[in-house]
């Protein structure tokens, strides 16, 4: 959504100065209180609007105060959250949505029908400009049927809908905060049905919220306020929960996992994701408008031994266009590592001595520096000269997300990552892999376009039948791992750490968290 969106881990240079100095600087700045839990992210929040993010964190964040209709457990299992069910007109095009009574706002207002109507009206009006207009411009119109029930029409039918209401970005703002804010200042200035009501915020520093007493889910939540932490550093995040001045730290140095495993009071945690990482060849310039180029580039690299290079093991050679876990995935087996076979594709396309190019990472931190520097170990073997470049995130906003004309695109390989944080394929391909998704629209880095993967993710959309959408999604699979527009990489694994006290606080597969149950024992 990883946003979806982007999901990047944006570590810093591990440097043990700075990480003391800013250890101390943590640990001054910040008293606790007797139930307050502070949670350390590798990351400042970019906005608390849930409808203008495109980054999991701050997806993940928001969750202390906004609630949607309908929510992922920590499984990524569909559930009802401030709907209490729907149902579908059989054409596919109108959703008629029952909500949950006794809801307040955290101001005080009441939760009611108009509140869906205002927040969903309001994103998909593009004079908003808001940047999850492309989930939600698919619909039609939100009529109240009465104060506890509201009707959705779609444009066309779209099979993944309820899905898309999950996404953490279909939260449900107070409509008098946004009369009151706007639609700017609400960013700062948060109101929701959720656990937690907003204090404050100091982007650098901290964000900090506090147990609504109004919450509708009786006993909840179970701690006095939540501390969300930015820190930076990977070394100062592994010595915040080494100290016990946080209590949950995500995401972690994969390199001090032993370390962390030995302490006695901390809790070390993997897990599987739904995060892939790969490389988008720009197929709109040479020499990777010619399939065996790209085919050859995946033939040349060895993800078993990028796995324990650059992840100290948590990570898995990715298996397939999607990672397993998302629905409607298809498992085809990693590309193999074969050199010679590489070097014979090169020669067939007319390239028998390599190429020069250009190999930029969407990140910068300490695992986005080590895939880029082995990869670039791995191309030179077969000939291919890359010279690597890793992006801050601003470069990488103006250079490869907001690039005005495709034709003039200057990404060529390209390092990034993703997570379909609606936990279904629509999210995993389209706006990756689908010809209407080139930047600035979406994020199709490779400029990716083929008639019969258009017109399979298309179909899907409008089918709610499983087993067509199924056959649909296989042949899209199968065809984007031939034409191999990306170098298809690995799957990562989470990794993160939870004090023994702490309970209830999970990183779902996408990244994101789940803390509905938190408690501090």
């Amino acid at each position: 959504m990883r946003t979806t969106r982007h999901f990047g881990n944006h570590f810093g240079k591990i440097v043990a100065s700075t990480a003391i100095a800013l250890t101390a600087q943590f640990a001054a700045g910040h008293a606790f209180a007797a139930k307050d839990v502070t949670l350390a992210v590798a990351s400042t929040f970019t906005t608390l609007d849930p409808y203008d993010s495109n980054d999991t964190l701050s997806q993940a964040a928001i969750k202390s105060f906004y609630q949607g209709l309908f929510g992922f457990d920590k499984d990524l299992k569909l559930v009802n959250v401030l709907a209490d069910g729907y149902e579908v007109s059989k054409d596919g095009l109108v959703y008629t949505i029952r909500l949950r009574k006794g809801v307040k706002f955290q101001d005080g207002t009441d939760f009611k029908a108009d509140a869906v109507k205002v927040n969903l009206e309001r994103v998909i009006n593009p004079d908003n400009k808001l940047k999850r207009f492309n989930l939600f411009n698919r619909i039609s119109k939100i009529d109240v049927v009465n104060d506890y029930e509201v009707k959705i029409t779609l444009k066309e039918p779209f099979s993944p809908f309820i899905n898309t209401l999950a996404h953490s970005s279909a939260a449900m703002i107070s409509p008098a905060a946004l009369k009151q804010y706007g639609n700017k200042d609400i960013g700062f200035h948060p109101v929701g049905t959720g656990p937690f009501k907003f204090v404050e915020w100091k982007q650098t520093d901290y964000m900090k919220v506090v147990k609504f007493d109004g919450y509708w889910k009786k006993g909840y939540p179970k701690v006095d306020s939540i501390t969300w932490k930015p820190v930076v550093d990977n070394n100062t995040r592994s010595a915040v929960m080494q100290t016990g001045e946080a209590q949950f730290a995500f995401p972690l140095p994969y390199e001090q996992a032993e370390l962390l495993k030995s302490k006695p009071n901390l809790d070390l945690i993997s897990s599987p994701s739904i995060i892939q990482r790969y490389l988008s060849m720009n197929m709109l310039q040479k020499p990777f408008d010619n399939p065996k180029v790209r085919q050859a580039i995946n033939y040349a690299i060895n993800k078993e031994a990028l796995v324990k290079v650059a992840f100290s093991g948590y990570a898995m050679p990715q298996d397939g266009v999607l990672p397993q876990g998302v629905d409607y995935a298809l498992k085809t087996g990693p590309w193999p590592y074969d050199p010679k076979k590489a070097k014979q594709l090169l020669t067939e396309a007319g390239y028998p001595n390599g190429f020069e190019t250009e190999l930029w990472s969407a990140y910068n931190n300490t695992t986005a520096q080590k895939v880029i520097q082995f990869v670039q170990q791995q191309l030179a073997q077969v000939g291919i000269k890359a010279k690597v470049t890793a992006l801050e995130a601003g470069q990488r906003v103006e250079k490869v997300e907001s690039a005005p004309v495709p034709a003039n695109a200057p990404v060529r390989i390209y390092y990034t990552g993703w997570s379909s944080s609606t936990g279904e394929a629509d999210w995993g391909l389209r706006p990756l892999l689908a010809s209407e998704s080139f930047p600035p629209k979406l994020f199709n880095t490779a400029y990716y376009k083929s008639d019969k993967v258009d017109a399979d993710i298309a179909k899907a959309l409008t089918t709610t039948d499983r087993t067509e959408k199924t056959t649909l999604y296989k042949d899209a699979q199968t065809e984007i791992w031939k034409d191999a527009p990306w170098a298809f990489l690995v799957t990562e694994k989470l990794l993160y750490a939870r004090n023994k006290n702490l309970k209830g606080v999970y990183v779902m597969p996408d990244g994101s968290f789940n803390f509905d149950e938190i408690e501090l024992k």
